[in-house]
């Protein structure tokens, strides 16, 4: 069925099945009636706050069940969920809400003081506080300040608000599917944030696809594993979860110990997160396929998944990892490996599949002229389809610039085999220059993650006049192994063409990344004299 808008998917969803349990956390529960009670009852609360249609407010979380009870609140107004990382501070976090123009924010009552400092004289006319230990009586402190509780909001709390307005509901709001969601801003790693504006078509359009392309059925559980901040765990865990049958689980912010624990008690089946998610369960020594005996499909997306990582994982847990593929401009995946097959991987760089378009996605390889190249050729790629957004809030020169025609030029480069096999080959800013020949960052990281020492790894590209640019390999190894420099240099030479494998190695303890797991080379570009390594600057190719 078509719906026009996010709220029409969410009745549809509580009318076909209103006591399915659709929120789970920890040894709470809340049915979908429950929940769209409650959701009613802080819309009416936000409404109060002057909130119409068109405001944005921020949601300023991690993965505890205001955030899904915030969102349809917020749909339910026509306002739109402006997300912003809870680990932003100061200016990161005043630089999205100024040019948001976000009249209130949701954030953790441990936060409210910081928070409203940083906003003070900003558009933000409210702040609303949550609690960690509502809905819900573990209290667990791995997820749970133990400390002192502290006082709610003076301008409202949101299990306090939805006691006080309950019963009560907004009056219906006419959306229609351009009406604007979600506002996601980009991570800034090419310029200055920009806000994606992922309307409800967008949102319903991803929901949906994926949902059916990952065969998600009524009663399934889905694990909030990305952060909710992030469009992939907004879209992929949340949204296909809400409008579907099935139940969502929240285990706060993300602790592999914790996630691990909830995959066997809560007997989950479905899950998106990123690589770094697997590799931390994949570092837990207790970790047993009796955890993931319920599990139908993991999804990883956000950041390359290296083949090795993959095998590992399947043949410790016997759970195969779904590689899936999306932007914040995409509304979260497009492109991904249906379930039950293996992805291939590409001859020529090494590199595992990460999928095939979704219904209604155009994806296509183009040259630097914007025209189509033939298959097993690099080139960017470029998506179009219900599910690219029409723009950037307020940056029509940045619209303009990104989506000619509608259609979104990713910065990735990739190929497209002849059946359909999509291939990332990396980012078009990360390609490496070494005596003329182009190294690509992601094959080198690739053939890394093979030696059984390397947890993980990262490369760059460093100024030298003798190569013009030279190879450089950030690593950090897994708990109890050691390796030098010198070796994983060794092994690397040994699979990779002269003019690819690393010179330099540095050895560290952990990679700088985003919060949704992506690693940060440009940081390692700015630190890459911070550790020991070996280099053979006059070595011929």
């Amino acid at each position: 069925m078509r719906y026009e808008s996010t709220v029409e998917a969410w009745k549809a969803r509580v009318a076909g099945n209103p006591e399915r349990v659709a929120l789970r956390y920890f040894d709470g529960w809340m049915t979908a009636a429950q929940v769209d009670r409650a959701s009613d009852a802080l819309a009416v609360a936000l409404v109060a706050r002057g909130t119409i249609r068109g405001a944005r407010v921020g949601i300023y979380l991690q993965n505890t069940p205001h955030y899904a009870l915030a969102l349809l609140a917020l749909w339910k107004l026509g306002a739109t969920a402006l997300l912003l990382n809870p680990m932003y501070k100061r200016r990161e976090l005043r630089r999205l809400v100024d040019d948001s123009g976000a009249i209130g924010v949701i954030c953790a009552d441990t936060a409210e003081l910081e928070t409203r400092q940083t906003l003070a004289g900003s558009t933000v006319c409210w702040l609303i506080t949550t609690s960690a230990r509502d809905f819900q009586t573990r209290n667990d402190p791995r997820s749970c300040d133990m400390t002192a509780r502290p006082a709610a909001s003076t301008d409202g709390d949101v299990a306090a608000l939805i006691r006080e307005f309950d019963g009560l509901r907004p009056a219906d709001i006419a959306l229609t599917r351009d009406d604007v969601a979600l506002l996601t801003y980009t991570s800034g790693t090419t310029g200055p944030p920009k806000g994606a504006m992922n309307t409800h078509e967008n949102v319903l359009a991803v929901a949906t696809t994926f949902g059916r392309f990952a065969r998600l059925a009524p009663g399934d559980i889905v694990m909030a594993v990305a952060p909710l901040f992030h469009i992939t765990g907004a879209v992929i865990n949340a949204a296909i979860s809400l409008f579907t049958d099935t139940t969502l689980v929240f285990t706060g912010r993300f602790d592999p110990d914790i996630v691990l624990e909830a995959f066997a008690e809560h007997r989950v089946s479905f899950t998106i997160g990123s690589i770094t998610v697997f590799n931390a369960i994949l570092a837990l020594p207790h970790a047993s396929a009796s955890h993931f005996a319920s599990v139908k499909t993991l999804y990883s997306g956000g950041a390359p998944i290296p083949p090795a990582t993959v095998e590992r994982f399947h043949k410790r847990f016997g759970v195969y990892i779904y590689n899936a593929y999306g932007l914040t401009e995409s509304t979260s995946g497009v492109i991904a490996v249906p379930p039950c097959a293996t992805a291939p991987v590409d001859a020529s760089s090494g590199t595992l599949s990460i999928g095939i378009p979704l219904p209604h996605v155009v994806a296509r390889v183009i040259d630097p002229n914007g025209h189509p190249v033939p298959p097993g050729t690099q080139g960017e790629l470029e998506l179009s389809g219900p599910q690219i957004i029409p723009g950037y809030w307020n940056n029509p020169d940045a619209t303009a610039h990104a989506m000619p025609e509608g259609r979104f030029r990713t910065g990735d480069v990739a190929i497209i085999d002849t059946q359909g096999w999509i291939y990332l080959v990396d980012r078009l800013k990360d390609q490496i220059n070494v005596s003329g020949y182009k190294v690509w960052p992601r094959e080198v990281e690739d053939t890394l993650y093979e030696h059984p020492a390397v947890h993980e790894a990262a490369v760059i590209g460093q100024s030298d006049e003798y190569r013009g640019e030279t190879v450089v390999a950030f690593v950090s190894l897994k708990s109890g192994v050691l390796v030098t420099p010198a070796e994983l240099i060794a092994f690397t030479k040994e699979r990779l063409a002269a003019y690819k494998y690393p010179r330099i190695v540095h050895i560290v303890d952990d990679l700088p990344k985003t919060q949704t797991g992506k690693i940060r080379r440009q940081e390692l570009r700015d630190e890459n004299t911070a550790a020991q390594g070996v280099l053979h600057p006059k070595e011929k190719l």
